[in-house]
């Protein structure tokens, strides 16, 4: 009996012994296959199979769409003309808090690999091949994010994963043989996409806590590396609490990993979110009207110039710089004081309308910017009739309005929102050096956001009024008539101009006799016609030309009232003349164009004129100062 149990435990031991040895077959037949699996994966995807991978040559010139960049004289931004938000920097301009960050939390092992971390790498595409498991994640180094980042997937169905975590893992290691580890955490940090179309940490840096990345906080550098996981669930200015939890995960990375020490986590961790939220965009900032006009300016400038490599600059892609004229500081002055009076005549207007409409009397004037509108362009394009559109623009629908006491949430129709627009009043305001020709400042409107009709512009001209009579009476000085004289306000009729009969502002102005000191500062009218027919109108025409007035100007005598279109620059650079001792200077607003490693590209130089010296206008002023006493 025992001698049977023996032998059943004996042969037991032997079937047991065969199980695992089939066991372990299994297993070496099976590791054996996925490392084939591997090596046949891998050997397809460096010889290009899926997709051709990026070879050292196009590895070695890696750009990036980097934005447009506009400078103010002193080197302020004004602005940026991007498709993504993304501005370049240095390895040494960006706070070491981000790199400690950065490496805790999404590489801790990236000073000892070579772009690879093998362990993981494996984890992962185990999982992929042998568990099928797609949603299978991680094992990806700073640098393998880099080449995805560069190098954007693609779909190749099920095998995405495991095409794309080889193509990256080639991709990285071949940019670890090109570049050192702050080259490759710099280009990371600069390709790296932060949510809100923001890309690189110096466009975040600026975003979300305005301040150049170099003078992050370690707290602030945790915020922004923490988005890096999930930039829309964790954007702080959506989702602040997902934002706080995350970058209190990083934070213990960084204690972790011995960035931060107990006693300096124990203390951030606790801190708030701090958000400075600074977004500037095309319609909002500083100098809007200027900075449009300077992209459809630039945009022509890049189609006529072209890089090393034959083809023409991108405005949006290239990271030109631009360098302009604009002074910051006179900038921000003129739009304040603009704002300031605008609002306050347009207090005045409203008191004068206070019965009425501008259109009561004048219906044209609301057909006229109706048609003019894109929602009545649009309706009639496709095919709808005068009644069936006016019907559809009198419903009621939710917009925004600009009202000088903020902007207004509201429902309307289009029709009440162009009557309401009629009754807002527009402005222009420029500042130029009479010396250069520099424009130190451009506000072409109100609000570039609600009105984008530029007042400034060359090619926006309105009648110009009295500001027009000094070219008058420059021109008759020119040519000989005596400024001392005194002429009669007294009212005339042109008979030769079927009975046309000037007026004046005051009817106690008709009884006066002026010199051209008393009647240009009085603007009076029917000295002023009588000015002009002793300066000649041709005379004065050429004048105004050489002053700077490009546009044409009638020959009629009301041109001495202003009944001439002319833009507000031009009258700006034309009054440089006076100032600048008679020598007219053109309009600069760009010094400079460089590309984004600082090389210039175009240098404007100023097109300044030899003018009378100091002492030389002196002595002039005196003299006719003398002579106009003396009268």
């Amino acid at each position: 009996m025992a001698k049977a149990k023996r032998k059943k435990r004996s042969t037991k031991k032997k079937q047991n012994k065969l199980n695992f040895k089939f066991f372990f077959k299994i297993i070496a037949i099976g590791l054996i296959g996925v490392a084939s699996l591997l090596a046949l994966f891998y050997y397809a995807v460096k010889g290009g199979v899926f997709e051709e991978l990026p070879n050292k040559q196009i590895l070695s010139k890696i750009e990036n769409n980097v934005a447009t960049e506009i400078y103010s004289a002193d080197s302020v931004i004004l602005g940026r003309f991007y498709l993504q938000e993304r501005t370049r920097t240095d390895f040494d301009d960006i706070s070491p808090n981000v790199i400690n960050a950065l490496v805790a939390t999404e590489d801790a092992r990236f000073y000892e690999h070579n772009g690879v971390d093998n362990r993981s790498l494996l984890r992962v595409l185990f999982k992929t091949l042998l568990l099928m498991d797609r949603s299978s994640g991680g094992g990806s180094t700073i640098t393998q994010q880099l080449a995805k980042n560069l190098f954007p997937r693609k779909d190749h169905g099920f095998l995405s994963i495991p095409v794309s975590k080889i193509k990256e893992a080639i991709t990285a290691r071949r940019l670890e043989e090109i570049y050192n580890k702050k080259q490759i955490l710099t280009m990371y940090l600069n390709t790296v996409p932060f949510g809100d179309n923001v890309y690189g940490i110096e466009m975040a840096s600026k975003r979300f806590f305005n301040k150049k990345a170099k003078y992050l906080k370690p707290q602030e550098a945790a915020v922004l590396v923490g988005m890096l996981k999930a930039n829309y669930t964790y954007n702080p200015r959506l989702y602040p609490e997902n934002s706080l939890k995350r970058r209190n995960v990083v934070l213990h990375q960084m204690l972790k990993y011995n960035y931060l020490d107990q006693q300096k986590y124990d203390l951030l961790k606790e801190k708030p979110l701090g958000l400075n939220y600074t977004r500037i965009t095309h319609n909002t900032g500083t100098a809007t009207y200027f900075r449009e006009y300077l992209r459809k300016e630039l945009e022509k400038w890049c189609e006529k110039n072209t890089k090393p490599d034959g083809t023409p600059y991108n405005l949006y892609t290239d990271g030109l710089k631009i360098y302009t004229t604009i002074n910051s500081s006179i900038q921000k002055y003129a739009e304040a004081a603009t704002a300031s009076h605008m609002k306050d005549l347009q207090q005045i207007f409203n008191k004068h309308w206070n019965t009425g409409n501008p259109w009561n009397k004048q219906k044209s004037l609301l057909m006229t910017a109706l048609h003019a509108s894109n929602r009545y362009k649009a309706l009639k394009k496709k095919g709808f009739k005068e009644n069936e559109i006016i019907d559809s623009l009198s419903k009621p629908i939710p917009m925004k309005l600009f009202s000088w006491s903020g902007d207004k949430e509201t429902k309307m129709s289009p029709i009440d929102s162009i009557k309401h627009n009629l009754t807002m009043l527009q402005s222009g305001t420029m500042a130029m050096s009479p010396d250069n020709g520099d424009i130190l400042a451009w506000v072409g409107g109100i609000d570039y956001e609600f009105y984008k009709y530029d007042h400034v512009n060359i090619n926006t001209k309105r009648q110009v009024g009295s500001t027009f009579k000094p070219f008058v009476y420059a021109a008759a000085l020119e040519s000989g008539v005596d400024p001392c004289d005194y002429i009669s306000g007294e009212k005339t009729t042109y008979t030769n101009l079927s009975d046309w009969s000037p007026g004046n502002a005051s009817a106690d102005e008709y009884d006066k006799k002026y010199t051209f000191k008393g009647a240009l500062a009085h603007s009076v009218n029917t000295v002023s016609v009588k000015v002009l027919e002793e300066a000649g109108i041709e005379n004065t025409i050429e004048l105004a030309h050489h002053a700077g007035i490009s546009s044409e100007l009638p020959e009629v005598p009301s041109i001495a009232l202003g009944t001439a279109d002319v833009s507000l620059m031009e009258m700006v650079s034309a009054y440089c003349t006076f100032a600048n001792g008679g020598h007219a200077v053109k309009p600069r607003y760009i010094t400079s164009i460089t590309d984004s490693r600082g090389n210039v590209l175009e240098r404007v130089k100023e097109e300044k004129k030899q003018k009378a010296s100091d002492d030389q206008r002196n002595g002039h002023d005196d003299e006719l100062a003398t002579t106009v006493c003396s009268k």
